[in-house]
């Protein structure tokens, strides 16, 4: 759902290199991680890719199990706080572990980021979060 974001949000949206996800768990607890995210016909979505982690039981993949609303910002700061922006996707997750759209996402990000093709990132294996936006959320400095 990005009908009625203005342009500017949008391409935002489409275009910034790291997003902020934030999930909760069942009891409401949040948990706030940079990602790096595709956008593709509407949808958006972000893997657990194989850079060091403690572990591959992540808690925001637990989090999408039981709650899965989700919120995904992009923001852009500038010391010339007339320049301050940032767009938010609010949705419905969804963990997906194979098939064509797990596919599609994980095609979509080596696609954005080439340093995916270095990390191997499988189209056979692993976790994509999918995010269904249901509202698109928008500020900046001036609307000028």
């Amino acid at each position: 759902m990005t009908a009625g974001a203005p342009a500017w949000a949008l391409e935002m949206l489409r275009h910034g290199r790291v997003a902020r996800l934030a999930t909760a768990d069942v009891g409401g607890q949040p948990l706030v991680v940079p990602v790096c995210y595709a956008l593709l016909d509407g949808l958006v979505y972000s893997a657990v890719d194989a850079k060091p982690k403690r572990t591959r039981s992540l808690r925001r993949l637990a989090n999408v199990a039981v709650n899965p609303r989700v919120s995904l910002v992009v923001d852009h700061y500038d010391e010339d706080w007339t320049r301050l922006r940032w767009v938010m996707a609010e949705g419905v997750a969804t963990v997906l572990t194979g098939g064509d759209d797990f596919a599609r996402g994980i095609d979509a990000l080596a696609a954005k980021y080439p340093q995916y093709l270095t990390l191997g990132l499988s189209r056979d294996s692993g976790a994509v979060i999918r995010i269904a936006p249901t509202r698109i959320l928008s500020w900046r400095w001036s609307e000028s």
